[in-house]
């Protein structure tokens, strides 16, 4: 393979330290999803005149609970042996380790939560919460691109990565980027469909499942030429990846369709209480 036809990546992973703490991209980027989270959401419930102290409950209900579940969800599906044997070592994040199916776990209890709480339709926050996650997950991609991790196999294809700082001779296909573009068109899916067809509002899980379908499906087809990130994978048809996908895609067409007979759904909270009617005094008589 012509390394000319290629783009030649080695990008140091750290962005920059603080008192000798090191700050990677990785991290910024998601930060960066969290900070798109709640612009959005804060967006969503100004149009919907509905209180702003939803968006801080949400935000702590998602985030903690998204974290974990990305977090857990890499350890016990990708690599159990190895933190079953020493549980501590799911606590140091900075090892690297997050699992994407794991967070959508995590997302959902979280809004199970959020729902619960604020006594709100489960699927008033689950339709609105998918649009930022999105293009939350184009970014995270973006990420894995800077951390020259999840790329997939070798391509003479001219948009190829050699992936230097992994040893990498020969070219590979940025998958990250690949994910990232298709999460970024679910995003703008999902965006027209709040705004243009008010979908959040006449069909409750409509965006949800679409979202669910644009992302895993995506996903599914992508591992094809995604390289195994664990040894494991290389004896199975399908890899984990690909397996944890098929229970969402199914969920997210079963949602589309119910989503399409649902009616609108009603927010008490979206009405203003009609003001009284203010009582017409009759003057006082003049005495005579």
């Amino acid at each position: 393979m012509n390394r000319l036809l290629s783009i030649v990546w080695d990008i140091d992973p750290v962005a920059f330290s603080i008192f000798g703490l090191e700050i990677r991209y990785y991290g910024l980027f998601w930060a960066l999803a969290f900070i798109a989270g709640i612009y959005f959401f804060t967006s969503f419930v100004r149009r919907e005149k509905l209180p702003e102290k939803l968006v801080d409950s949400l935000f702590w209900y998602a985030t903690i609970l998204g974290i974990l579940g990305a977090r857990l969800g890499h350890c016990l599906f990708y690599e159990p042996e190895i933190y079953l044997a020493e549980p501590l070592r799911i606590l140091n994040i900075r090892e690297g380790g997050m699992a994407s199916h794991g967070a959508a776990i995590g997302f959902l209890l979280g809004l199970s939560l959020f729902a619960w709480r604020n006594k709100m339709p489960f699927w008033w926050a689950a339709d609105r919460i998918m649009i930022p996650v999105a293009i939350g997950g184009a970014g995270v991609r973006f990420g894995n691109l800077m951390n020259s991790e999840i790329y997939g196999c070798a391509t003479d294809l001219p948009w190829g990565f050699i992936f230097v700082r992994n040893g990498e001779s020969v070219a590979m296909h940025p998958t990250q980027i690949y994910e990232a573009l298709f999460y970024i068109a679910v995003f703008v899916i999902l965006l027209f469909l709040y705004y243009k067809r008010d979908a959040g509002r006449k069909h409750p899980a409509l965006l949800f499942g679409v979202g669910l379908i644009g992302i895993f499906l995506s996903r599914f087809f992508l591992e094809f030429i995604k390289n195994d990130q664990v040894a494991f994978e290389a004896e199975m048809a399908l890899n984990m990846g690909q397996l944890l996908s098929i229970p969402f895609v199914i969920a997210g067409v079963v949602l589309v369709i119910i989503g399409l007979k649902n009616k609108p759904q009603h927010i008490a909270w979206a009405e203003e209480p009609a003001k009284p009617k203010a009582k017409k005094v009759a003057p006082p008589k003049a005495k005579r």
